[in-house]
């Protein structure tokens, strides 16, 4: 009985190892093997690449003001939003009640003034009397000045009405609104956020080209004017200003736009965009690259500008390595692989 019982064990071994050894040359025969993968490939070169860096950023007036003056009634107003103003223009006129009630009381104060002086000629008045007197014209007429400075308010710049908050007769107070809005609105400026690795490559004068999407693109040539001097440490970039002449008047404030600055040009390798991989799930870049024995290897990669259907490479990979561009789906580090003709 026992002898039987090794017999079957024996017949069960048997028949498996056939059955596997039937099975693989089987999948030999139908070519299941894990085939050699067929690829192209193209050649990393060093190449001039133009260094350009691109920033977003919303148009500002070179200057704006909000005119506004002391609590009272606004007796007339001189101009409308969208009206080209002067500097000095008068734009608004305050009730002047106040004015006419103080060139009143310096009237009589000039007359004190001037009995005291007589009297001061013949000792019927001390120096202290004349003194006290002088002093209280000189305060009323600075008083005057300022309330007649406060009754006709102007434009302290050439500029446009971009805004008007209160209408004739209202009485303004001092608050968050003021009465208008003028802005100086050639040349404009734009400021940027700039990375620090630009730090010392942004220059005072340098040119920048600055587009806008609403004017279908259109470019116009703009000057760094001001270059902040510290860096935030918090996004690790600084603060350049752009100045822009709007000599046509076709920007506006609040405008998006896109400047771009130009370094020149540096030596960089530069390879066919459907090399690069995106590892999923991060923002590390991958290039296959070949080996002299027909095998790959998998190499991350730092990009710099893509360039139409290319990309510049800052490293990972050198001057003259094949990078695979098309069968790259299947590959692992290490796999061989038969290169086919472009």
């Amino acid at each position: 009985m026992k002898k039987l019982k090794l017999i079957g064990i024996a017949a069960i071994i048997a028949a498996t190892l056939l059955t596997s050894c039937g099975k693989k040359a089987a999948d030999t025969a139908t070519g299941k093997t894990d085939p050699v993968a067929k690829v192209r490939v193209a050649q990393a070169t060093l190449q001039d690449v133009l260094q350009t860096a691109e920033f977003t950023t919303t148009v500002q007036p070179e200057s704006k003001n909000n005119i506004a003056g002391t609590a009272g009634r606004i007796k007339k107003l001189f101009v409308e939003v969208g009206d080209r103003v002067s500097k000095g223009q008068k734009l608004a006129q305050m009730d002047d009640a106040n004015v006419a009630n103080l060139q009143t009381q310096i009237a009589n104060i000039r007359v004190t003034y001037q009995r005291v002086e007589e009297l001061l000629k013949v000792g019927g008045a001390s120096q202290q009397d004349f003194d006290n007197i002088k002093l209280q014209l000189n305060v009323a007429e600075t008083n005057l000045a300022t309330l007649e400075e406060n009754t006709f308010l102007v434009s302290p710049i050439n500029g446009i009405i971009t805004a008007r908050y209160f209408d004739e007769g209202d009485l303004f107070a001092p608050s968050q609104y003021p009465i208008y809005t003028v802005m100086q609105m050639n040349p404009l400026k734009l400021k940027i956020n700039v990375s620090e690795s630009y730090f010392t490559r942004v220059k005072l004068g340098m040119k920048a080209t600055v587009s806008f999407d609403i004017l279908n693109g259109e470019t116009f040539e703009g000057r760094v004017n001001l270059i902040y001097p510290t860096i935030d440490e918090l996004t690790r970039s600084f603060t350049v200003e752009i100045g822009l002449a709007n000599n046509a008047m076709k920007i506006r404030p609040g405008m998006y736009g896109k400047v771009t600055l130009n370094f020149g040009t540096a030596q960089n390798i530069v390879i066919p965009d459907k090399a690069v991989i995106k590892q999923q799930g991060t923002d590390h870049r991958y290039a296959y690259v070949l080996n002299a024995d027909n095998t790959v290897s998998y190499r991350q990669i730092v990009l710099g500008r893509r360039m139409s259907a290319t990309y510049e490479i800052l490293s990972g990979i050198a001057d003259g390595d094949k990078v695979v561009i098309d069968g790259i789906t299947g590959l692992i580090d290490g796999k061989k692989v038969i290169v086919i003709d472009n």
